[in-house]
């Protein structure tokens, strides 16, 4: 009889502990797979990187990433890092970012590529474009010299990127207080915006993003102006063309 109890209570033992092992498996495989995440890859720094280093594929790494939303600017593969350049430190164990290495296409998350400058100017007498005027947007720069009646213009450079505006005014070297505009130009342009910003005026003038026409860039006078003016003004009627052709006697 006692040797039936015992076996009665081993079989009820047994059960109950493959019932506890089940649901601690259960608890533990949803823990782990719950840490591991969305199966999201994330590169990360492999041991501390100093500003300047030529990320080489030793020099970071990649691990798995429990959340479903990545930091913005982020890696997924070492490949896509390697060669570029730190140019703000990172620790160990951090995430590699975009806006912390430069590379030939963007320095720092800048938008700035190899070879190209980033140059801000002041804005006068476009407070209508500078209303539509975002990021990513191209322009036409124009320069205004001179005052009235001798005021001359010229469009300087055209089909500029836009990279940001910031339309609260700012004190210029003269004085005055003008929006400034971020534009991406080669160092050649950017030579002649720096000149413009600091002798002239600059307005700014919106293009289609996809228009690639360019025009001569002679100077344009308000004389000039005038005179084109008067010349293409159609003559006026007679009173023999009014009404159909002049009859001859």
């Amino acid at each position: 009889m006692k040797k039936n109890n015992v076996v009665k209570l081993l079989g009820i033992a047994l059960v109950v502990a493959i019932i506890s092992t089940g649901l601690f498996y259960g608890l533990f495989v949803n823990k782990l797979s719950s840490s591991v995440g969305s199966g999201n890859n994330l590169v990360v720094a492999a041991k501390p990187l100093k500003a300047g280093t030529v990320l080489e594929a030793g020099d970071v790494k990649t691990i798995p990433w429990p959340a479903a939303e990545l930091p913005k600017g982020n890696f997924g593969n070492v490949d896509d890092v390697v060669g570029s350049t730190v140019f703000d430190s990172i620790g160990e164990g951090e995430p590699v970012l975009e806006s912390r290495l430069a590379s030939s296409k963007s320095a720092g998350g800048a938008g700035v590529p190899s070879g190209m400058r980033a140059v801000s100017v002041h804005v006068t007498d476009s407070s209508g474009v500078l209303g539509l005027l975002r990021a990513g947007q191209m322009v036409d720069v124009q320069v205004v010299r001179g005052k009235l009646p001798d005021v001359q213009v010229r469009t300087a450079l055209e089909g500029l990127r836009v990279l940001s505006v910031i339309p609260q005014p700012e004190l210029t070297s003269q004085g005055v207080n003008l929006p400034v505009v971020t534009m991406l130009a080669t160092p050649g342009d950017a030579d002649v915006l720096a000149a413009a910003d600091a002798g002239g005026r600059i307005r700014l003038t919106l293009r289609n993003a996809l228009d690639a026409q360019t025009r001569s860039r002679s100077p344009v006078t308000l004389d000039g102006v005038m005179k084109a003016s008067v010349a293409t003004t159609p003559a006026p009627a007679t009173q023999a063309s009014v009404g159909g052709s002049a009859k001859h006697p």
